[in-house]
């Protein structure tokens, strides 16, 4: 124990050392040389982040945390600290300013999509009554609910008579990224719905199934696999696996936005997947969930990754 603490200050001493060294050669810190040589995007946001984490100076620590409003008086911050001319290197502040919405943006989303999880859903809420049933109607237009309380529910995935008691876990973020998903991207959301409940008659054709020997062709409750997306993507949020996602679609700061397309994303991918690793029966959910879990960890710890590239960024991002 003692040697690894030694081990720890000596490779600590000696990282800033050598961060000594480079900047007497290049003439520039550390935020320089991350800001002109990486390009915009996860790759470069990651890279300011860390280095403002593990700066000495406390002032530079507590940048990452600071509110939206305060982060030009930061930027200038930043610039005084380092000793670095503004007028000689304008492109500094753009950059640095970019990253820091995103930053300051992504920590403000967790709190925000932590709120919404953390509220029950109220049948004696108007609002949240409202929701509710627009996502019905967004999901089936053409058979009206002929009650409040009634199984027709359970047509969309709910396990009973009152969907109120099954977002018990996901609060109303659950309800709020089925609305979205129901109302953004319709037809792609009664398409899953459609699929979910008669896989065998999905997009694939009669051959593909035949080829892929689909037999068994085990469905799935839409909205209870829609509110466990919603903790999957909240998990993905909260550990920061998100933050490569975000901050390569995200121009400035990730919004509720954001993280509800990448639901929408995530439900459309999930039930692809189903398919295709086509399980005995649903207790094979929780195996399937979990190796689409890991599937999409992979795909983040790639920093160029966009896990919906429709979304994507503008081209103002490119130019900072």
């Amino acid at each position: 124990m003692f040697v690894q603490v030694c081990l720890y200050f000596y490779c600590k001493c000696l990282w800033r050392c050598l961060k000594f060294v480079v900047r007497k050669l290049t003439g520039q810190c550390e935020l320089q040389r991350i800001c002109y040589n990486t390009k915009p995007g996860a790759a470069r946001t990651m890279k300011i982040e860390a280095s403002l984490k593990g700066s000495k100076s406390k002032r530079l620590q507590t940048s990452v945390s600071v509110h939206p409003d305060a982060i030009e008086k930061t930027i200038d911050d930043i610039m005084e600290l380092k000793r670095i001319n503004p007028d000689i290197n304008p492109q500094l502040g753009v950059s640095l300013q970019a990253c820091l919405l995103q930053i300051v943006g992504y920590r403000n989303l967790i709190a925000e999509v932590e709120k919404l999880r953390r509220e029950p859903y109220d049948s004696e809420n108007p609002q949240h009554e409202e929701m509710l049933l627009k996502l019905w109607k967004c999901l089936k237009p053409n058979s009206p609910l002929k009650a409040r309380i009634s199984k027709q529910w359970c047509e969309i995935g709910f396990q009973g008579d009152d969907p109120k008691t099954d977002f018990r876990g996901m609060g109303l973020l659950g309800l709020y990224n089925l609305v979205y998903f129901a109302e953004w991207d319709t037809e792609i959301a009664q398409q899953v719905l459609s699929d979910s409940l008669h896989p065998k008659y999905s997009q694939l054709s009669k051959a593909e199934w035949e080829k892929k020997k689909f037999d068994k062709a085990i469905g799935y409750s839409f909205a209870i696999v829609g509110i466990n997306i919603t903790d999957l993507a909240y998990n993905l949020l909260v550990s920061g696996a998100l933050k490569t996602h975000f901050y390569n679609v995200a121009p400035e700061a990730p919004t509720l936005t954001h993280f509800q397309q990448t639901f929408c994303y995530l439900m459309h991918e999930f039930h692809k997947f189903w398919i295709e690793e086509d399980p005995l029966d649903i207790m094979e959910f929780n195996r399937v969930r979990e190796k689409f879990h890991k599937q999409i960890l992979k795909q983040l710890q790639n920093p160029e990754m966009a896990l919906c590239p429709h979304f994507a960024a503008s081209e103002s991002l490119i130019n900072m």
